[in-house]
C-alpha cells in the first residue's frame, strides 16, 4: 500500500468516524422526532422564504430533511434523516448519506427540502430502493441561502431543491450524490 493511498485511506476513517460523531438529535425517538424537527423546518422555511409556499402548494410531495450534517477532510461525508409530507401528512420516512472526495477541509449543517413538482417525480422517487439526487436537480435557493428565484423554469423543474439554514465553516452546501433511503424510524 503506498503512502498516498493511506493518507487517502486514513482521511477517509477520519472522517467516517467524525461524522458518525456528529449527532443531529434525530432518530433517538423516531417518527415523533422527525415529525416534529420537520415542522420546524418548514415554519422557519416559510416565515424566512416566503415564496417556498407557493411552491409548496403547488408540489405533489416533499422531502423535508430538518437536519444534514456534512464533514470534510480530503474525504467527506454526509448524513440526515427527515420526512416525506404529501398533503402535509407524513407517509415515508428517509436517510440520505452522501460521499465526497477532493479539496475539502470542514464541517457544515443545513436543511433542504426536495419538492416533487409532478406525479411522474413523486413516484420515481418513492419507486426506487434508494435514490440519487444528481445535477439535474434545479435549485431554488443558492447556497448561500440567498432570494427565492420565481422564474418560469424554476416551477416546470420536476424536482426543486431548496437549501437553507446553513451553519458551519464549509464552503457550500450541495445534494449532488446523496442518496436518500426508506427507513422505518
Amino acid at each position: 500500500m503506498s503512502s498516498l493511498s493511506r493518507r487517502n485511506f486514513a482521511l477517509g476513517a477520519l472522517a467516517g468516524v467524525s461524522l458518525s460523531a456528529c449527532s443531529n438529535g434525530i432518530g433517538g425517538t423516531g417518527a415523533p422526532t422527525i415529525d416534529a424537527r420537520v415542522n420546524e423546518t418548514l415554519n422557519y422555511m416559510y416565515s424566512r422564504y416566503p415564496g417556498t409556499r407557493d411552491l409548496a402548494a403547488s408540489a405533489k410531495g416533499m422531502l423535508v430533511m430538518p437536519v444534514m450534517t456534512e464533514v470534510g477532510l480530503g474525504l467527506g461525508g454526509s448524513f440526515g434523516r427527515g420526512a416525506l409530507r404529501i398533503q402535509n401528512t407524513s407517509v415515508d420516512y428517509y436517510s440520505a448519506a452522501g460521499a465526497s472526495a477532493g479539496i475539502q477541509v470542514g464541517a457544515q449543517q443545513f436543511s433542504h427540502v426536495l419538492f416533487f413538482m409532478t406525479d411522474e417525480a413523486l413516484m420515481d422517487f418513492r419507486r426506487g430502493s434508494g435514490w440519487a439526487a444528481g445535477a439535474d436537480m434545479e435549485y431554488a435557493l443558492n447556497d448561500q441561502g440567498e432570494m427565492l428565484r420565481a422564474e418560469t423554469t424554476t416551477s416546470l423543474a420536476p424536482v426543486i431543491a431548496v437549501v437553507f439554514a446553513q451553519a458551519g465553516f464549509r464552503v457550500g452546501a450541495t445534494l449532488e450524490g446523496v442518496k436518500y433511503t426508506r427507513i422505518i424510524p
